[in-house]
């Protein structure tokens, strides 16, 4: 029997009530899907607000953040740099590496802008690994974040002439003489029709003639632009979806979202929803989605704004739904405790990631990275487990040996006055897991794992309370029992 998406309530906006309340627990789930975690201070200043003022004002917010400033090698071109081989590829592997770290660290820090534009990396995939030149990396990434919440038509349109995409699709090999079908494929099945819906071989081989031309590439003096030149375009007629003309690049974006709307909406929405809400789909809610996506001419703010805002989002059912993947959450742990941020731990969280699937400009395939219950294998369950615990242990070397932070923490969730060890923990339990643990043995078993070495009657005499010395030490190690288990990896 198939799984089924049991949440109800459609796109109408949340209205807090006694049987759904606008609380800690709804406010967490919005911070986790809408940005990368919060932590709880922040979370319980979310709850005196109205929610669906909050999620306009952080889309609002997100959409005009600054884009990451401009590095001096933006524009490089191969004559720009060393001209002895083992200097050239150091400063390559250097450039690339400066941007790895400030793109985790614009994911961590920038809310719902850097969360779309790594959801879009996941779309329009290219690999640094075929393209190579840092300038075309940073030209890629600088259209994911300038249109992350812009409009999906203009977002499409640049992104094919990006040198990263017209590399590693073969744009750049599309000629009138020898077609390349690989861009126009992958523009349907993919960026935005989906797999076999509403595009025939026809219109492909149609398509792949009237995106020719974009050859004009210095192989003297990579890494800068790829022009277009009239040389290589084909002039002659095409069919596409059905209209006839010597179409050419921008013919084919205008075509492609006039007759195809329909299709386009729901294909992106479907993601937006799988990626955002939860794996299983609501079909109605999707197909309204769409039509609203369609109503705002293709803007992508007016939509993450209504699904956020929903009743239908809000539904418990949708809660703790989605494993992330490694870098989202590590950064998510990271912001959710409020831990300090050094260039050293960026990398090394990007680096590891890396060896167990998800490396960053390096999507698996074009499809990008499959996502959800695939994140989890026998290996890397146990690396997200284990890593859980190097962060906390790196933020302690870092501090000098200190874990105070997780006393902090530990007192804003549960206030300073608590004594009782069993509501402590479950206060906690039910902070990182808001569907909570389905057996009492798995309640006792985190108590006892943050009972650690006081002894018993500490509890018990009114000798232990939360200044005692141990405290840090304490949610270390309920931390880090807790991240071993499957409920840790859902959010």
């Amino acid at each position: 029997m198939p799984f089924v998406n049991c949440a109800i309530g459609g796109l109408s906006p949340f209205i807090p009530s006694q049987d759904k309340p606008w609380n800690r627990s709804s406010a967490t789930h919005l911070f986790r899907r809408l940005q990368l975690g919060a932590y709880v201070s922040t979370t319980d200043w979310a709850v005196e607000q109205n929610p669906v003022n909050l999620v306009n004002d952080l889309v609002n917010l997100a959409k005009n953040l600054p884009l990451a400033n401009e590095p001096e090698w933006a524009f490089w071109q191969q004559s720009d740099y060393p001209a002895d081989e083992a200097e050239f590829f150091a400063l390559v592997g250097q450039q690339r590496i400066d941007w790895i770290i400030q793109w985790v660290k614009d994911l961590k820090n920038n809310g719902l802008r850097d969360r779309m534009s790594f959801f879009w990396h996941n779309h329009f995939v290219t690999d640094v690994g075929v393209y190579q030149f840092p300038s075309w990396m940073y030209q890629y990434h600088h259209l994911l974040q300038k249109h992350a919440l812009g409009n999906f038509k203009d977002f499409v349109r640049e992104m094919g002439l990006t040198p990263a995409m017209l590399i590693y699709l073969d744009g750049f090999l599309n000629n009138r003489f020898e077609p390349n079908e690989n861009y126009a494929r992958e523009l349907y099945e993919i960026f935005t029709l989906g797999v076999d819906n509403g595009y025939t071989q026809e219109d492909i081989a149609e398509t792949a003639r009237a995106l020719t031309g974009y050859n004009d590439l210095d192989f003297e003096n990579l890494g800068g632009p790829i022009n277009f030149t009239s040389t290589f375009f084909d002039p002659g007629q095409k069919t596409i979806f059905g209209r006839t003309g010597n179409w050419g690049y921008d013919d084919v974006i205008d075509i492609l979202f006039e007759e195809r709307a329909v299709e386009i909406s729901e294909h992106i929405c479907g993601k937006l929803y799988r990626h955002f809400v939860n794996p299983l789909e609501d079909e109605q809610v999707i197909t309204d989605l769409a039509q609203v996506f369609r109503d705002e001419n293709f803007e992508i703010a007016p939509v993450m704004k209504k699904l956020f805002a929903s009743e239908h989002f809000f539904d418990k059912a949708n809660y703790s739904t989605i494993i992330p993947g490694h870098i989202e959450h590590f950064l998510m742990f990271m912001n959710e405790l409020n831990l300090l941020k050094t260039d050293d731990l960026i990398l090394a969280i990007a680096a590891s990631s890396a060896q167990f699937g998800q490396a960053i400009f390096s999507p698996v395939n074009v499809a990008g990275w499959p996502g959800n219950r695939l994140w989890i294998t026998s290996g890397s369950f146990i690396y997200r487990s284990e890593n859980i615990r190097n962060i906390l242990f790196y933020i302690y070397e870092e501090s000098g040996g200190s874990l105070e932070f997780l006393r902090d923490w530990l007192i804003g969730i549960v206030g300073s006055s608590e004594t009782d060890v069993t509501l402590i923990v479950q206060q906690v339990i039910d902070f990182l897991f808001p569907k909570q643990f389905q057996f009492n043995y798995e309640y006792e078993a985190a108590v006892l794992a943050f009972k650690s070495e006081v002894p018993e009657n500490y509890f018990t005499d009114g000798t232990w309370n939360l200044q005692y010395e141990w405290v840090p030490f304490q949610v270390f190690y309920l931390l880090d029992h807790l991240a071993l288990s499957p409920e840790f990896q859902l959010k």
